[in-house]
């Protein structure tokens, strides 16, 4: 099915260029609303709509701005307490952190040249008082409560339906062959590449674990 694609102006490298919110729309690529706004010259982008922003919202970008909703400035910057969202991770990157619906970053303290933030999964890290973060909380927090309540929803957004990897036949799935219900015969379960599914590590950027002071808590199954 084809959709159209909006460009999301993460970075948002306009500074102290006031804009305005003409309207907001949904975009089906993402669980968060997105919204489009205008600068004075005429140019318009789209970005992460924060929830409580309201159309015709004047907003800007700064080093250091005021603390309102949808404004985006330094998080060294940002007082302690603040929700932010869409957070650099290397300056002048553009935002990395927090884009989900419904999600928030919490500056908790300004060490040095860092900021301490507690993240969305309840990670403390430290990031750069450099890098770029917004102020406010992402739009659509309802977003975790929706249920699919049938497969033509599914449908609709997309999705195609998925075989189980125990239905196949061996040469096609780690887990396939056996009669009946035969288990996986594995430790863990493996996706069709022969990659562990569950519990792998994914992690590469290994050369920033001292900026991490707590892990992310590990959800119960």
């Amino acid at each position: 099915m084809k959709r159209l694609y909006r460009l999301v102006d993460f970075k948002q490298r306009r500074l102290d260029d006031p804009f305005r919110v003409i309207r907001f729309e949904y975009d089906p690529y993402r669980t968060a609303n997105i919204a489009l706004v205008e600068y004075q010259n005429g140019d318009q982008s789209y970005i992460i709509a924060p929830h409580g922003l309201k159309e015709e919202d004047e907003l800007v970008v700064s080093e250091k701005s005021e603390l309102k909703i949808g404004n985006r400035m330094k998080i060294k910057n940002v007082p302690v307490g603040t929700i932010v969202h869409n957070i650099e991770f290397i300056p002048n990157k553009g935002g990395q952190f927090v884009r989900s619906a419904g999600s928030g970053a919490k500056i908790m303290a300004h060490e040095g040249k860092y900021t301490t933030i507690e993240m969305p999964s309840k990670e403390i890290r430290k990031i750069h008082g450099d890098c770029f973060a917004s102020i406010g909380m992402i739009s659509n927090p309802e977003h975790r409560y929706k249920k699919i309540k049938k497969a033509g929803v599914s449908r609709r957004l997309g999705r195609r339906p998925s075989v189980r990897g125990s239905a196949m036949n061996p040469v096609d799935h780690p887990h396939g062959g056996g009669e009946g219900r035969a288990p996986i015969g594995m430790p863990a379960p493996k996706t069709p590449w022969g990659k562990i599914a569950i519990g792998g590590k994914t992690r590469r950027r290994k050369n920033t674990n001292h900026l991490i002071i707590k892990r992310r808590r590990k959800k119960r199954r």
